[in-house]
Formats: C-alpha cells, structure tokens, sequence
C-alpha cells in the first residue's frame, strides 16, 4: 500500500488537457493507495463555492466518487484559499489545516501547501497574513458574486504580473524556514508543493524535503510507502 501526494494542478476550464490527465489518474492511479493528499492550488483561481464553475463541479462528482474508496485530504494553496466547506463536501474532501503533521509509515511527517516557506517574497507575505484574516474573509463572502469575481481575477493578474519580475531566489523556499518548521514539528519528513520544482532533498539530520512538481505541462504524483519514496512524471496523453 501507498499514500499519494499532488498539488499545483491548477485546474480551469481552458486547459482540458490538465483535467484529462487528471481524470486518467483518478481512474487508473489509484489502486492499492491507502489515501490521496491535495497540497493546494488544485484551481488556477477559486472565487468561492457558491460561484464554482461547471467543469469544478463535474470535478466534485468525480473526488467524491473516489472518496468512497479512499480518503481524500486537501490543504489551500495561494490560488484556492477560499475554497470551502460546501465544496469540500461535494467533493468528499477532509480539510486539513495549512500546516499538517502525520505519522506516514512510522515517519513523523509535516505537510503543507509551500508558499508560507517563501519568506524572502515580504509582499507575498503580508498579502498572505492579510487574506488569512477572519474580517477580511468574511467580508469578501458578503460582497456581490460580480465584485467577487472581479477581486479574483485581478489578484490573479497581479500575482501573474509580479512572479515574471521576482527572481528565482525570492520565489523559492527560504532554507531558514525549512529548518524552523522542522524544529517546530519535529518532522523527518517535510512534503509541499507551491514552488513546481519537484525534487527529493535530502537534508542534514537524516530529514527530507520532498516538493510535489506542477502540472502545467505534466502531472507530477509523490508516492510513499513503507520503504519507499517515488517521485513520478505523468506524459500528458494528446
């Protein structure tokens, strides 16, 4: 048996070709898989439940399907963060808080999304405190469908807009804050995505950092058993 980890899939309604691929998984990658992990940004961009769009809910059918099998567990990313209760239901997800600690085969382990690692990128950071905030949170549920969807949708142009002028450096994990999450949780095993540079670190103390790739142009599946670690790239099928 196996648990299964992905992320950064960023689903939206013109890249068919990512939700195909999904699906393909969903119906054949699943076996002998004792619970599947969504490390966030499953969305390119989630305005909020009661506005989900039809591909989103079709998707839900599906996960919840799954999750007559298997458990289901998702984490919020920086594109999804607003996604809720509702959609998690329809979908047969558990929420899991951003930072998440399990025991993984005998492996103290921590999970989560990523971008709060990126602790060199100062205005990513503040924006982050700010959204996670109860006011502004709730204040955002109560604003008009059309001024929600235009708040979403200019936060993703600006996020587009700055990533282009944001070295590689601010944009990546700071190795400070790995060391401190570590120290906090007492992890051997630290899993995230956020940065799409999926690779196995090994680090000092016998620790690993293990980063689930994006499928922007592939998927990208991290499987763990009992003895042992896979990293794995999905060929889109034309």
């Amino acid at each position: 048996m196996r648990t299964l980890f992905i992320g950064d899939l960023h689903l939206s309604a013109d890249r068919q070709d990512i939700l195909n691929a999904f699906y393909l998984f969903l119906d054949t990658g699943l076996e002998q898989v004792d619970a599947l992990y969504i490390l966030g940004d499953l969305f390119e961009v989630w305005v909020s439940d009661d506005l989900a769009e039809p591909f989103a809910l079709a998707l839900a059918e599906r996960l919840y399907e799954v999750s007559r099998s298997l458990p289901v567990y998702f984490i919020h990313g920086n594109r999804d963060f607003m996604l809720g209760k509702d959609y998690a239901a329809k979908a047969g997800m558990t929420l899991l808080p951003e930072v998440y600690r399990l025991d993984l085969y005998g492996h103290k382990t921590v999970l989560l999304h990523g971008d709060s690692l990126c602790t060199l990128d100062k205005a990513y950071q503040r924006f982050r405190r700010f959204r996670n905030m109860a006011l502004p949170r709730w204040i955002y549920r109560h604003l008009p469908k059309k001024t929600r969807s235009n708040i979403a949708a200019k936060l993703r142009q600006n996020s587009q807009m700055q990533n282009q002028l944001k070295s590689v450096e601010i944009m990546d994990v700071e190795p400070s804050a790995v060391e401190e999450l570590f120290a906090d949780t007492g992890a051997e095993l630290m899993i995230h995505g956020h940065t799409h540079r999926p690779d196995i670190h090994q680090l000092a103390g016998n620790k690993q950092r293990l980063v689930v790739g994006d499928w922007y142009e592939q998927g990208s599946v991290l499987s763990i058993s009992a003895d042992n670690i896979a990293l794995t790239s999905l060929p889109f099928i034309e």
